[in-house]
């Protein structure tokens, strides 16, 4: 039946899935697998140079903050910024990224998603990394986990899913071996059923994110497995993101896919060192607004470098003013004074109903200033009612 309805949805779409898988698509090979990232930032891994390649045919996240509110690849996500093969990675010899909003469906929770695939030569592993961020006004409680379609050995059904418990990791198998490990946070839940049409439903999704138990194994039927895992809730204020990051590999059994696996969390762990030293900002920065124009909210991000305070030593925090002018320069408002540490910061502006006056701007030019000891600048935003 699966077979039936992907050949009829292919048929019927064409024009669509031509755009999709071939145009718009990023790919790389470390000679052990294959990766493609779809246009939307859908997941498919293979096995180059056999008779059937595919073992995954969609790795995608879910981001969920009530029944009736999940982020996820088939309802929601559009493209922010398209699929990138990166020239000279400085993190993997491959990588590859793309940044995808909600505004297919513009439903709740508002998320921005940034997808980064992480690949070695010679390697049978990859790191997926996720950065995630609320665009929502209010705080969420996010529950993050990933909706996996498996394809094992390059045909639909009959796969077992087994959780490895004392490595972590999820074996999804065949005759070869697919797995998957949370790297950057402990796996919560874990639960697999068989893959039915129009499984992706809010609601649907919500119980097997909240699903709250690890299914030690499942062993599916003749359409094949839906893999849904997911870690405890995460709060986002507005603004706010959190990274996870997972790992991948594959093998002709068990332990060489193990083995791989041991090799993806020891790169994950070189490059969130890496991605630790690089969190202090070397220099001083104020960048544009996002949205620009806006209405009638705008957020601004500026960051510090460290500095070493010459009398206690260490790292010493830094008097910081930023202020919004319009375009005679009067001050319109203060939104940051006060002492920060060495870091980047995001601060949010609403021109609807601004501090200390209350009242309402009027569309036009407007000026934002930071000033951190000697370091001023300038950028200006517009409003646009």
């Amino acid at each position: 039946m699966k077979r039936l309805i992907l050949l009829t949805a292919l048929f019927l779409c064409f024009t669509l899935f031509v755009n999709e898988s071939v145009f718009a698509q990023a790919q790389f090979e470390t000679g052990k697998l294959g990766v493609i990232i779809g246009s939307y930032g859908r997941v498919r891994v293979y096995i180059p140079d056999v008779v059937s390649p595919k073992n995954i045919e969609r790795i995608s996240i879910l981001v969920g903050t009530a029944p009736d509110a999940v982020f996820d690849y088939q309802n929601d996500v559009d493209v922010e910024e398209s699929v990138t093969l990166v020239e000279n990675p400085a993190l993997s010899d491959m990588e590859i990224t793309g940044v995808f909003n909600n505004a297919y469906s513009s439903q709740p929770p508002d998320i921005l998603e940034k997808l980064t695939v992480y690949g070695w030569q010679g390697g049978g592993f990859l790191l997926l990394k996720f950065d995630l961020t609320s665009r929502e006004a209010s705080t969420i409680n996010a529950v993050i986990g990933l909706d996996v379609i498996t394809q094992i050995d390059g045909t639909y059904g009959y796969d077992t899913i087994t959780y490895v418990a004392d490595n972590k990791v999820i074996d999804m198998h065949k005759e070869n071996h697919v797995g998957l490990k949370l790297l950057s946070h402990e796996l919560k839940s874990l639960t697999s059923f068989e893959w039915y049409s129009n499984y992706s439903i809010d609601n649907n999704y919500y119980g097997w994110l909240t699903h709250e138990t690890i299914d030690p194994e499942y062993i599916s039927g003749e359409e094949g497995p839906v893999v849904i895992t997911a870690q405890d809730p995460i709060e986002l204020n507005n603004g706010e993101s959190v990274t996870v990051y997972y790992a991948l590999a594959v093998g002709a059994d068990r332990n060489e896919m193990l083995d791989e696996m041991s090799t993806a969390e020891a790169k994950y762990n070189t490059i969130t060192s890496v991605e630790k030293q690089l969190e202090i900002p070397v220099s001083f920065s104020l960048e544009q607004n996002y949205p620009n124009p806006f209405n009638p909210t705008t957020r601004i991000k500026f960051s510090i470098p460290s500095a070493v305070d010459p009398l206690l030593g260490g790292v010493k925090d830094r008097f910081v003013m930023l202020k919004i002018y319009d375009v005679l320069g009067n001050e319109i408002t203060t939104l940051v004074n006060e002492q920060k540490s060495p870091g980047t910061y995001e601060v949010e502006f609403d021109a609807g109903n601004f501090s200390p006056k209350g009242s309402v701007l009027t569309s036009g030019i407007y000026f934002y200033t930071i000033n951190v000891g000697d370091f001023k600048a300038t950028r200006k935003m517009i409003l646009m009612r």
